[in-house]
């Protein structure tokens, strides 16, 4: 999964998923032997020569300017969270000498302390990867109360969120409308993926989800790109039903995110979360964050 193979795949596939009359590319009523656009069509878009735009695609250009690339994102009718995306690509094509591998991730007290306050709203802290790094107790009982509570402290049985949504039973009934959080997921690490192009433990997790989920494979060869910070998700529980939470990532861009779930006020999912945290001995903020109904560990893993 080198850059140069990804900005190809994502230029190609991106052309092929634009219609030409979405995007008023006249055809003469002409029949196409290909789905989308042609390269020269998008080139002209564009406004970069086809030669050019053909070497870009075949990853045979390493210069192009981020001009160019703002007007080919342009052209592709790039959004918000896709442009930077292509911008990623195009710098880890440039610079394809290895880097650093990325550093160990640790939970910061700050938000050990952080996730002790948050007695009856679900939390979880979630490394790059979407390993799970550390959650309180309610966290774990919303997400995956069918594992054990300390994984998150131990680094080789660490649970993985991407790998859950996809290959646990459990967590996909969760969800009412699984293929939306499923391209949320994939969404998020082809964003992950573009930034930490040396991962080699971030890789090894994608081709073990290309390899034992198809759905998974067919999502990533889309392309889709979407950083996912505020969601809504019906849910189906199997202590409490159903109930609708907002799924909210909060992140300083340094770091592991915490990820919360909340409910709206005076709901019947308010009432289900509220049952749900005195079945887990959580009914009530506490005030003592020395209790041990909240256990994350920082993580030791130095890999």
């Amino acid at each position: 999964m080198d850059g140069k193979t990804q900005l190809g795949d994502f230029l190609q596939t991106r052309r092929s998923q634009l219609r030409p009359e979405d995007i008023g590319v006249p055809t003469y009523g002409e029949r196409r032997r290909v789905p989308g656009l042609r390269r020269e069509e998008l080139a002209l878009l564009a406004g970069v020569s086809t030669s050019y735009y053909t070497r870009l695609e075949q990853g045979q250009s390493l210069s192009a300017s981020p001009e160019v690339l703002d007007a080919i994102a342009g052209a592709l009718r790039l959004d918000e969270s896709e442009r930077p995306y292509l911008h990623d690509l195009a710098r880890v094509d440039r610079q394809r000498t290895r880097g650093r591998r990325p550093a160990p991730e640790r939970v910061p007290e700050s938000t050990c302390q952080f996730l002790g306050v948050l007695g009856d709203v679900p939390a979880i802290v979630l490394g790059r990867r979407s390993d799970v790094l550390a959650w309180n107790r309610l966290g774990h009982a919303l997400f995956a109360g069918h594992l054990d509570f300390d994984a998150p402290g131990r680094p080789t049985q660490r649970p993985n969120m991407a790998r859950l949504v996809f290959l646990d039973g459990h967590v996909r009934d969760l969800y009412a409308d699984w293929p939306s959080k499923a391209r949320a997921v994939v969404g998020n690490l082809r964003l992950v993926a573009a930034q930490y192009p040396e991962d080699a433990a971030l890789h090894a997790l994608l081709g073990e989800l290309c390899a034992k989920s198809a759905e998974f494979a067919l999502m990533w060869a889309d392309h889709r790109v979407k950083a996912c910070t505020v969601a809504d998700y019906e849910m189906h529980h199997p202590l409490v039903g159903p109930l609708t939470v907002i799924q909210q990532t909060m992140s300083s861009g340094q770091g592991p995110a915490v990820v919360v779930a909340t409910t709206e006020a005076c709901s019947p999912s308010r009432a289900a979360l509220a049952l749900l945290a005195q079945a887990t001995g959580e009914a009530t903020v506490r005030t003592d964050l020395s209790s041990d109904a909240v256990q994350p560990r920082p993580s030791t893993d130095r890999s």
